[in-house]
């Protein structure tokens, strides 16, 4: 799949949300980000595009000096943060320390997150995507920074417009990949990342209802096994590719896909052993 052209749709849809959210006396909650309002979304993912940014263009081959301190939205005083490349004026801009920000929106806010990426989708599109630098995945290549931007994109495209009271469902081409990199990437990584419990034979089954599509997931011990063997197993889902990978993200509950067969206990279970993040 050629993620190039659904950067570019979800980069401008989310820049359409925000400033539409930027028309308003306060900027709206997001609900599926409960901690944030809109203002904080764009800050979010404007900071993470302008460092992905920056990890590319400067062919990192290690994880930049006090990453953890960036992630959290907590950088200490001595992290360089020249790379987000802020305007002059943050007047109403969100803070860390307040979310919610509730404030209007700042049009300086907006303008900043659309800057920073149309020059990340150029960044994309000048450089091999084969080529080595860091990342968080054991895949170590800039094509794997343009799939998850992608999908992180889309993810908070919905998170922007469903704020908004109207959010649209994935493409579903883009949902069958993001589907597939939730189970195979994202879940060990947050495993990893919270020190989930271990498995104890838990086995998931997620299927396509409009298009081909099955993914069996089976949690032993610490591995994550992916695969569609066709055996049985605890619980299956059936929903769009869109609703199945909003499921995996957190967005949608389970009583929202098309069918939910098997042991709720088991359901409920999937969250623990795959925390969000």
């Amino acid at each position: 799949m050629d993620c190039l052209p659904h950067f570019r749709r979800e980069i401008l849809a989310f820049e359409a949300a925000a400033r539409r959210a930027a028309g308003a006396d306060a900027a709206p909650l997001v609900p599926s980000c409960p901690a944030w309002s809109v203002s904080d979304l764009v800050a979010h993912l404007g900071g993470v595009q302008r460092f992905v940014a920056h990890v590319i263009a400067e062919r990192f081959q290690e994880p930049p000096d006090d990453l953890a301190n960036l992630i959290a939205r907590t950088p200490s005083a001595a992290l360089d943060l020249a790379f987000l490349r802020l305007p002059a004026d943050t007047t109403g801009w969100p803070l860390p320390e307040q979310e919610p920000n509730r404030g209007p929106v700042p049009q300086t806010l907006v303008d900043w997150f659309t800057d920073g990426a149309l020059a990340l989708e150029s960044l994309f599109a000048g450089r091999d995507p084969a080529e080595r630098v860091w990342t968080w995945s054991q895949e170590q290549s800039v094509a794997f920074w343009v799939r998850i931007q992608t999908i992180e994109a889309a993810v908070h495209r919905w998170d922007a417009e469903n704020a908004l009271g109207a959010a649209r469902p994935l493409d579903a081409e883009l949902a069958h990949d993001a589907v597939g990199q939730a189970l195979d990437v994202m879940a060990p990584a947050r495993r990893a990342w919270t020190k989930a419990p271990r498995g104890a034979g838990e086995r998931f089954r997620f299927r396509r209802t409009d298009g081909p599509g099955a993914w069996t997931v089976h949690f032993d011990g610490d591995d994550v096994r992916v695969g569609d063997d066709g055996g049985p197993c605890d619980v299956e889902l059936a929903g769009t590719a869109s609703d199945l990978m909003l499921f995996l993200w957190h967005r949608l509950p389970a009583d929202r896909l098309d069918a939910v067969e098997g042991d709720p206990a088991v359901l409920d279970r999937y969250f623990t052993l795959v925390p969000p993040v």
